[in-house]
């Protein structure tokens, strides 16, 4: 290796994180040394190694010892402002025991950093940008453009962050569904900025399978390849939203989808069945369809089934409806939407929060529209813009709602 650019660098970030943990560092003064010194590499590494390169006498080459290099970088970094920091007293134990300069340990603690900063203590928005920060190797401007959300803004919810997880005993177990879920968040938050955020929780997660072997991560995994393959056909030119159904399947990326039911199959086979390997199992069902009109609209409904046992989640009822629509009929469909509606008549279906789910009404509105009560669908689409949670979404539901209304006046 010649030179190191910047994803290499973001992939040692949580080895060389844990080990300064590891070391005795709290969590929030490790995580800023080691973002010192990855801003230390991009400036001495694109040039090649050079004796600026090296932090220390016996600090290694970078080139040649990447992750060694950065260790011992960031190990200074935390030494400097523990130095000068007024719990000096409180450290002094460990510049007494400074490791000396050399080949890091081959144990890996990145499984236990994911642990950490998907701690239950954190809320999910700050769960994610801790991992995109520690896990993921961003910078906080990075975080912030990705969110778009000021730089400040994220800095304080990040540095809340790291100063919620500092006490937390490094050793302890973690939760791997809760882990799932944070990656699965910053998934969903697709692309914005300078970073693919789809991309980014791809690459995390394949880190956590080679971390864990666990179906469940396998199936996490091969759901993201496998919605991420269509992503090219989501969006006409003009931008505007393209709906499964209408989108051009030659765009489809074949590669990921072949990658992601080979991983789904793998863990399918281990019999331990999860909420991700369904959704996964659902995924690859679209996916094995040549057109849409050859969905395996049936066989979709019984892995719905088995979602609903696994979770019960409104979101998952909600999708069974469409799915039930398309496999029996609309008014099947709009049977089981309305047997969601009846614990809660007045306001449609809510979640555990008390919250509308999303896109209840869009749904409701396509049903409808199906079995042929166009004006009711209308309305439906209207009321569905009014909460749409990004603008295209809502310019595309307008565009269903305009649609049928100047049918209608035909």
């Amino acid at each position: 290796m010649t030179r190191m650019d910047e994803a290499a660098l973001r992939s040692l970030t949580p080895g060389v994180l844990a080990i300064l943990v590891r070391r005795g560092a709290d969590f929030a003064a490790a995580e800023d040394a080691v973002q010192e010194a990855l801003l230390q590499a991009v400036r001495v590494w694109p040039a090649g190694p050079s004796p600026s390169s090296r932090p220390r006498p016996g600090g290694g080459d970078p080139l040649r010892d990447a992750k060694g290099w950065l260790v011992t970088v960031a190990w200074h970094r935390f030494l400097d402002a523990t130095r000068a920091d007024t719990a000096r007293r409180r450290r002094e134990d460990l510049v007494d025991e400074e490791p000396a300069p050399g080949p890091v340990p081959a144990v890996d603690d990145t499984l236990q950093l994911y642990f950490l900063c998907a701690h239950p203590s954190l809320t999910p928005a700050s769960a994610v940008a801790l991992t995109l920060r520690a896990v993921g190797g961003l910078t906080t401007r990075q975080i912030a453009q990705a969110y778009l959300v000021p730089e400040a803004t994220m800095a304080q919810r990040i540095s809340r962050a790291k100063r919620t997880v500092s006490d937390v005993r490094f050793d302890r177990p973690g939760d791997v569904s809760t882990v799932l879920r944070v990656l699965y968040l910053v998934f969903n938050e697709g692309y914005s900025g300078d970073v693919d955020l789809a991309a980014e929780a791809i690459r995390l997660t394949r880190q956590l399978a080679a971390a864990i072997d666990h179906p469940e991560v396998a199936g996490l995994l091969a759901l993201m390849l496998l919605h991420h393959a269509r992503r090219a056909a989501r969006t006409a030119p003009d931008g505007s939203l393209v709906p499964l159904a209408e989108q051009d399947r030659r765009r489809w990326d074949t590669g990921a989808i072949a990658e992601g039911v080979e991983i789904l199959q793998a863990a399918l086979a281990r019999d331990r069945l999860g909420e991700f390997q369904a959704q996964a199992a659902i995924a690859a069902l679209h996916a094995d369809a040549p057109t849409a009109e050859e969905t395996d609209w049936v066989q979709i409904v019984e892995w719905y089934d088995e979602l609903t046992r696994l979770t019960d989640s409104p979101v998952v009822r909600l999708n069974r409806a469409v799915a039930v629509g398309e496999a029996h009929g609309p008014r099947a469909g709009l049977a089981a939407l309305a047997a969601l509606d009846a614990a809660s008549p007045s306001s449609g279906l809510r979640s555990s929060r008390g919250h509308p789910v999303p896109r209840h009404a869009a749904v409701a509105a396509y049903l409808h529209e199906r079995d042929g009560d166009l004006a009711t669908a209308a309305r439906l689409y209207a009321e569905a813009a009014h909460q749409a949670p990004n603008l295209a979404e809502r310019d595309h539901l307008t565009r269903q709602a305009a649609r049928l209304n100047a049918r209608r006046r035909r």
